[in-house]
């Protein structure tokens, strides 16, 4: 399975970009903003091809099980980013809910001029999300995600 992030907003405080599984739109997302020096929290990762695999340990982990239940069954953890550790997708609506991570939506307000990046109906999005990454890492397929920028 093939997911990409495209980011077409950057602002001083995040980034907007949409989401496409194997080729197709599928959400609106937000990131940390670019920074040329990394700073812990408040950053988001370079662009490039990372794999996606479940994270069955940690805070996130434990309060998604609670939230969702049986249903969920770890945390869609971005692998293998230089200088990062623990980057996950998830729910939030805007660079306050990230701290590196990958945030999905349904609908996206405009990060320009002096307005603050926002994503609605967070919870919508990662319920369609997740089970189809779930679905793939099940049945043993690789699940990557790639970054891009339009900026």
């Amino acid at each position: 399975m093939e997911l990409e992030v495209i980011r077409f907003s950057s602002s001083n405080d995040d980034t907007l970009g949409i989401l496409r599984v194997n080729g197709a739109f599928e959400c609106f997302t937000l990131e940390d903003e670019k920074r040329t020096v990394k700073v812990m929290g408040e950053t988001r990762i370079p662009e490039g091809r990372y794999q996606v695999k479940l994270r069955k340990t940690g805070g996130f982990h434990n309060r998604y099980g609670k939230k969702y239940g049986s249903w969920h069954k770890g945390m869609l953890h971005i692998t293998d980013v230089p200088n990062f550790q623990y980057v996950l997708i998830h729910i939030g609506n805007d660079e306050d809910d990230t701290a590196g991570c990958l945030l999905v939506g349904q609908t996206a307000t405009s990060n320009l001029g002096k307005m603050k990046g926002f994503i609605g109906a967070s919870g919508n999005a990662y319920k369609r999300l997740y089970p189809q990454v779930l679905a793939a890492l099940e049945a043993g397929e690789d699940v990557w995600i790639t970054y891009r920028e339009l900026l």
